[in-house]
């Protein structure tokens, strides 16, 4: 039983006044949450902690009230009002299953509201000048490094990340939306000369970039923050309005950055936030209004989505089976670290961790032992606990399914060197070895904390190996060798290489993106903000 002299200090994000973007208050701790919710019927409650005195704000603590009541009431923004929607989805933490919160879902009515709202406020979004534009991208960055902590916070809660990643991922949305403030400063034009021929004289070109339109973005469930702030950056820097579907697992980090945008300035309708079914969100391929569909997630999702769009751009940034080369003369204890960090952070569920690893023959065992070494270091467990570095996979099917895979893979001949447990939806990091390029766990995405491990003799059947893929994200390949790097990067079809480090390696204004399954497009604010305009060009007659 707590004392009632002990005092609760709830941190509140306010969808509209009285309260500001967000304060933290401090109430008995007998008093139910439901008093304040009471008197701000409009606020959500963030997350809380207990100190020993009104007076006193003190650290908050690590962890999340847990009675039962509800922490995050998530609501949908379309055309400008936050909306409880149809109904309310209850989104569980992929730790303890929790309730985090709930979150309202949508139908048919709100997609047509929502991108109804977007073709409208199109030309208001594209008549901001560029000064503007940029101010209203450093205030959503400002916004971000703000409530940095509540964000790392949501992203353990809903998406099951450990907070140290989660940190991560907040400092990355900021470098993002850092980014996407220079870069709609730069989105320059080109003069093209036109007398090349006689009845050219006399006349100039211009090429001009314009915002395209009304976009379409669907995310998934791993980086809820930051691929989120790789739609929205981009679409604003360029002029564009916006209807935005986060993954059904992950909501709230949306609703606190689209919050971000709305109180930055953004015309009303020109972010437009959207939960639904995903029957529900068809029109989001197949509307005529809206002009690009952006899309991260699965290739058999992605590429359906092409298929419905017909005549609209679609951007698709797919998943992969991402492997990785370490030859003899590289930094073997880097070369390991950076191997299990890549293979089994945020329990593997990224498009470019670390799957398939081959190693020259005369150091297998070395590194073999350094790599089981380092993984001996992991800390799996409650991604909230500082100590953490491997959380839950998103939800006990996905848990179910990759042990299902390892467990084909161990009747097909492959040998267990570490892990293979689980335990509800944490899945312990798993090395297999003696397996086949067939078997599923290399030839297609586990999007677990797996990874098979095999030696190799020559270099260019290592090349050849790991470009023997469906897929074409990203590789890696240690070697201090040139020609062995020139080998590699002629050899493996991909849309990027790594040259001693991981293929789970990036930075945010780097283009990124695949080739094969693995997508269409690039990615990084410079590369997508020319993907989400069109270009026109004048001709002038002096």
């Amino acid at each position: 039983m707590m004392r009632d002299d002990c005092y609760r200090q709830v941190s509140i994000l306010s969808w509209r006044n009285p309260l500001p973007a967000a304060v933290a208050i401090q109430l008995p701790a007998n008093m139910p949450l439901r008093s304040i919710t009471e008197k701000y019927p409009t606020a959500t409650l963030l997350w809380e902690g207990y100190s020993e005195s009104a007076t006193d704000s003190g650290p908050i603590c690590s962890n999340l009230y847990k009675t039962g009541e509800v922490t995050v009431q998530g609501k949908m923004l379309i055309d400008g009002k936050w909306l409880e929607g149809v109904k309310q989805l209850a989104i569980r933490s992929p730790w303890d299953d929790a309730v985090v919160g709930n979150m309202a879902r949508g139908s048919e009515v709100e997609v047509e509201a929502a991108i109804g709202a977007a073709d409208r406020a199109a030309a208001s979004c594209g008549s901001l000048p560029v000064y503007e534009r940029a101010a209203i991208l450093e205030r959503v960055k400002t916004g971000i490094e703000t409530h940095s902590e509540e964000f790392a916070r949501l992203l353990a809660l809903e998406a099951g990340k450990p907070l140290h990643s989660g940190r991560a991922e907040v400092q990355r949305a900021v470098h993002t939306f850092e980014l996407a403030v220079e870069e709609c400063k730069r989105l320059t034009g080109e003069i093209i000369p036109l007398d090349l021929r006689p009845w050219g004289a006399g006349r100039t070109g211009f090429l001009v970039h314009e915002p395209l339109g009304p976009i379409a973005s669907i995310t998934p469930f791993n980086f809820p923050l930051n691929l989120v702030a790789h739609k929205l950056a981009p679409a604003m820097a360029a002029g564009n309005s916006i209807v935005h579907r986060p993954a059904t697992q992950t909501p709230f980090s949306s609703v606190l950055l689209v919050r971000l945008i709305e109180e930055a300035g953004w015309p009303a309708g020109g972010i437009n936030l959207l939960t639904c079914p995903a029957a529900a969100a068809a029109p989001l391929a197949t509307d005529p209004r809206l002009q690009l569909l952006t899309f991260t997630g699965s290739p058999a999702v992605g590429w359906g989505l092409q298929k419905q769009a017909e005549r609209k751009r679609v951007a698709l940034e797919l998943g992969g089976n991402a492997g990785v080369i370490v030859h003899s003369d590289c930094d073997l204890e880097y070369a390991a670290k950076a191997v299990v960090a890549a293979a089994f952070g945020y329990a593997g569920q990224s498009c470019i961790a670390v799957q398939r690893v081959l190693v020259e023959e005369r150091i297998r065992e070395l590194f073999e032992k350094q790599l089981l070494k380092e993984i001996e270091l992991l800390r799996c467990g409650d991604p909230l606990e500082e100590t953490t570095t491997v959380g839950p996979m998103i939800n006990l099917t996905e848990a179910v399914r990759a042990e299902n895979w390892i467990e084909q893979a161990l009747a097909e001949g492959a040998r267990l060197l570490t892990g293979g447990k689980r335990e509800g939806n944490l899945l312990y990091p798993t090395v297999l070895t003696d397996t086949t390029r067939a078997m599923q766990v290399n030839c297609d995405e586990i999007f677990a904390p797996v990874m098979t491990l095999e030696s190799y003799g020559d270099f260019a059947t290592a090349v050849e190996a790991l470009d023997d893929s469906r897929y074409g994200l990203q590789a890696g390949v240690f070697t201090q060798d040139l020609r062995r790097i020139n080998l590699a990067v002629r050899g493996i079809k991909v849309g990027g290489i790594i040259i001693n480090d991981v293929p789970t390696w990036r930075i945010d204004h780097m283009p990124y993106g695949g080739i094969k399954d693995s997508g269409n497009t690039r990615e990084g604010v410079r590369w997508a903000l020319r993907e989400m305009t069109r270009e026109k060009f004048i001709a002038v007659r002096w």
